[in-house]
């Protein structure tokens, strides 16, 4: 089925991925010739696919095209449904599930085959659903209520960069050779998909970098005033620039780098947390019971003993603490059916035992475990990736509705327009993205390239809309930081308000030279969101 006469845009990279060709597709019929018969299919019926935002988008966006409506009100994304679940897997990629659950996968990225390998994963999943006794994270939802343009983002890679193995050798000199290990960078439109010159320049050796500065040893863009912010930061370092067509032919004739165990480069330090130290590290902690303020000392105390403080049961939940009244919560039977530890309030004292290496019959987790952070510490991003996901989850057994909000300020710590606010009307801005993955999980993607020029930090930021609601109802909410939407996370922060705060400072990320670093903040308010966005400079009627 095509919406094109025999081929697509992209074509090249669809071919390596898809193994779809001009042949393959001609005399294919166009989505108009079958979208009736398609709505009939899919009238009625929850919709699940993995990352089903991207698939929503683009079914919505075709039936549009075709004059209809696409049938579906509610969704159902196994990724977010295997994140809810805390599996214990280095990344949430369809064939990683697979992996993990046994399910043969004959042909990555054929139509046919990923449909019957999701089939089995959904299965699995909902059994360890049930195992668990975690509801699936069904969505409702419309064609109006989410934006197809979010299909059209370009991506650099899937996951988080890999590191080059060869020296950098300096800057590309114009009309000369590109040498391996020098470090490029990509900006604007182009011919072949930015995804596959990215895996062509590194196949060859190069480092391919997600922004530009003094290194840069060349820039490929078909417009070199394009006035993305790698353009102009291009401009201000004097970095050679290139087009696509020639930087092509330079990669074949790419010339041999020196290893990088050959040469000593200065790398400035990372600013890193210490390594946890405590009886807890390792440990996962579910509480429950407890006033609201006996909860947040508990996940603070939690923290400062080097372990992580959960809101919701799932597969990574290592320990239970319960406080007062915490034993009628339905997750108490559950976890004593799972075989987890469950404590009282002496898990915290100073000398208290240490908890047991691993509940009875736990799968231990292959997944490396996050940095821990406390409120008010900061860290610096640990990889270079070519976008990063911001997620908030809050309490799945709650009513109260969160809403998820980002602001794109400058140095005066204010957005400069209105487009830099991320919230449910406005979910895109420049380079960040707002998606609802399920009732109880929101997440902001965003490409550090494209953020805007006078954009130096990125405020994330909850609120409650509901009257007479506060964070005191809600509970804490867990943070985690993921390069890419697939990916794990490598940065988490459990944080709570006070029992009358509306809103809520999450984290903010910005940058420090040339380095992006974020802050866990935990700062509460008692306005609500239209007083906060005005804080930040928005103007609101």
């Amino acid at each position: 089925m095509s919406s094109t006469p025999w081929w697509i845009p992209g074509a090249t990279r669809v071919q390596c991925i898809h193994g779809l060709t001009a042949e393959v597709l001609r005399g294919s019929p166009r989505f108009a010739q079958v979208h009736e018969q398609l709505s009939s299919m899919l009238d009625g019926r929850v919709l699940v696919a993995h990352n089903a935002l991207f698939d929503f988008g683009f079914l919505a966006t075709e039936f549009q095209r075709a004059g209809g409506i696409l049938p579906v009100q509610r969704r159902l994304c196994t990724l977010a449904f295997a994140r809810r679940l805390g599996l214990p897997t280095p990344d949430y990629k369809l064939g990683t599930l697979a992996d993990y659950y046994g399910v043969p996968q004959q042909k990555a990225h054929d139509a046919l085959d990923d449909t019957r390998v999701l089939a089995n994963v959904l299965r699995a999943l909902v059994a360890d659903a049930a195992r668990l006794g975690i509801a699936p994270p069904l969505l409702t939802c419309t064609p109006d209520t989410d934006s197809p343009a979010q299909t059209a983002w370009v991506t650099e890679r899937r996951g988080p960069k890999q590191s080059c193995v060869y020296a950098y050798p300096g800057r590309w000199e114009p009309d000369g050779p590109l040498r391996q290990g020098m470090k490029a960078a990509f900006t604007g439109e182009t011919r072949v998909q930015r995804e596959e010159l990215v895996a062509r320049a590194e196949a060859a050796g190069l480092d391919v970098t997600s922004m530009v500065s003094g290194r840069t040893s060349v820039l490929v863009t078909n417009a070199p005033d394009c006035g993305t912010s790698k353009a102009i930061r291009a401009i201000q370092h004097a970095t050679p620039t290139v087009d696509e067509t020639r930087f092509v032919e330079l990669l074949a004739t790419t010339e041999p780098g020196m290893p990088r165990e050959g040469q000593r480069t200065k790398v400035p330090p990372r600013r890193r947390i210490p390594r946890p130290a405590g009886r807890l590290v390792g440990r996962r902690v579910l509480v429950l019971g407890g006033t609201h303020d006996e909860a947040a000392t508990s996940r603070t105390r939690i923290v400062e003993l080097g372990g992580s403080a959960a809101v919701n049961l799932s597969a990574s939940v290592t320990d239970l603490l319960l406080l007062a009244g915490g034993d009628t919560d339905r997750r108490v039977r559950k976890a004593t059916e799972l075989g987890l530890p469950v404590h009282g309030a002496e898990l915290l004292e100073p000398t208290a035992p240490t908890a047991p290496e691993s509940a009875p019959g736990r799968v231990e987790p292959s997944a490396s475990e996050p940095t821990v952070l406390a409120r008010g510490q900061v860290v610096d991003l640990p990889m270079e990736a070519e976008s990063w996901t911001v997620r908030a989850t809050w309490n799945q057994l709650g009513h109260a509705a969160v809403d998820l909000v980002a602001f794109l300020v400058d140095s005066a710590e204010k957005v400069a327009a209105s487009g830099d606010f991320v919230f449910y009307n406005q979910p895109e801005a420049g380079g960040t993205r707002l998606s609802e993955e399920g009732p109880t999980e929101q997440s902001i993607t965003i490409s550090l390239d494209d953020l805007p020029e006078h954009c130096t930090r990125v405020v994330f930021a909850a609120a409650i809309d509901a009257p007479g609601v506060t964070f005191g109802d809600v509970g804490a909410i867990e943070v985690d930081v993921a390069p890419g939407l697939e990916s794990g996370a490598v940065i988490r922060a459990t944080l709570d308000a006070a029992t009358v705060e509306r809103t809520l400072l999450l984290a903010e990320l910005y940058l420090r030279g040339e380095t992006w670093r974020l802050r866990a903040v935990g700062q509460g308010y008692e306005f609500d969101l239209a007083a906060l966005a005005r804080q930040h400079g928005v103007e609101v009627e």
